[in-house]
């Protein structure tokens, strides 16, 4: 920018030099140098953003191996490239028989961020929540729910014995989700289609439904568990490894004061946990109460710069699978959900590849591994639609 100012002055200065016909040789140069230097800066801009534009080159030969190895596997069921590469890589190879033991092959780290990356668009639990990835099937996490004694003393004065910290060890298991995907031949012959983006499109939204239903009211059989599936109780009677609540003190309904019950539901929660806070219900809730107001007859949900809104100032995720408003039901959540819920991803997607049970259809049986739990007691708080 200095140098097209610098530039637009100098420019400015030739051009009145002509006009008054006493052309100044020194002053052109001048000019034309800083075109020269605006042009070269240009094309220094214009290559670097092609530059970051342009697709990576993988500097690891094996990672080149492998995506060719897996292609050839999911186009024309090669397995001898796909099982040479995971013999030389000393990893296990899976049984490719239908039904086998390990169910097909592991899918390069490619496609398993890709669909990572599609459920965190179309899961709101995934955005709010904490997500890690682990390579064992249970995710054991220790909790100190107490903590460490402490106390004043003289100088001189003798020190007795605090009370230790108590620790508790939280299991998050990972459950198989599945998809079974049905493509053509023709689609696998089509050079032009990319297959993993294909198999990524595909389980986005099987996957997806499957767990926003889990993260919010999973049983932990056979999937995660939801956080309103944990046992819940009234605040005043709070403890670890339960989920407090507020009633509205009507059943079914708001009750008389529906905002200071809200006011009341996000002072539940610890002060720490209020900064990163946020409301979670369904749009049925949230068109209930949209339309409610305070003292001062002004709405109390107010729509932000981002495109969302908020509520009391906070911000509403909305998630289709929390409850409608009725009697003793829990349809709004508050709370730091990022400490308060973790996701555990177990590392790697499996594709099994069949073409005998399905002709003339070659079948791609996905699988991926997901858990999640309640890694804090204290982060989440619940509204209940009852007088007790």
């Amino acid at each position: 920018m200095r140098a097209f100012e610098e530039f637009k002055a100098a420019n400015d200065a030739r051009l009145k030099a002509i006009e008054n016909k006493r052309g100044d040789v020194l002053l052109a140069e001048k000019v034309d140098r800083i075109d020269r230097a605006l042009n070269e800066q240009k094309s220094l801009i214009e290559r670097a953003a092609l530059s970051g534009r342009r697709p990576g080159m993988s500097p690891d030969p094996a990672q080149s191996e492998h995506k060719s190895a897996w292609n050839a596997y999911l186009r024309r069921g090669d397995l001898a490239a796909l099982a040479q590469f995971e013999a030389k890589a000393l990893s296990v190879v899976g049984d490719p028989t239908p039904g086998g033991a390990d169910g097909g092959y592991v899918a390069p780290p490619e496609l398993d961020r890709m669909i990572e990356t599609r459920l965190r668009q179309v899961s709101p639990m995934r955005e709010i929540a904490t997500v890690r990835t682990t390579g064992a099937n249970v995710f054991k996490k220790p909790i100190s729910v107490s903590q460490a004694g402490a106390g004043w003393v003289a100088e001189t004065a003798a020190r007795a014995q605090t009370a230790s910290p108590t620790l508790a060890l939280l299991e998050f298991p990972a459950a198989e989700l599945y998809a079974n995907l049905a493509a053509t031949q023709t689609l696998l012959d089509d050079s032009f289609v990319n297959l993993e983006e294909w198999i990524a499109s595909e389980v986005e939204e099987a996957f997806a439904g499957k767990e926003r239903a889990a993260f919010v009211n999973g049983d932990g059989s056979d999937e995660p568990r939801g956080f309103l599936d944990y046992d819940m109780v009234a605040e005043a009677s709070h403890v670890w490894g339960k989920i407090g609540y507020i009633t509205t003190g009507a059943d079914g309904g708001f009750g008389t004061t529906p905002v200071d019950k809200l006011i009341d539901l996000i002072y539940a929660p610890k002060t720490q946990f209020r900064q990163n806070a946020r409301f979670t219900m369904n749009r049925k809730t949230v068109s209930a109460v949209r339309k409610l107001k305070d003292a001062d007859d002004r709405y109390i949900w107010e729509p932000n710069d981002a495109g969302g809104s908020t509520l009391l100032g906070y911000p509403i995720t909305e998630i289709e699978d929390m409850p409608d408003i009725a009697t003793d039901a829990f349809p709004i959540a508050f709370g730091d959900f990022a400490r308060g819920y973790l996701i555990v991803d177990r590392a790697g997607v499996r594709v099994l590849r069949d073409p005998y049970s399905a002709k003339p259809y070659v079948l791609f049986y996905v699988t991926k591994r997901v858990g999640g739990g309640v890694q804090n007691f204290d982060a989440i708080k619940a509204l209940k639609f009852g007088d007790s």
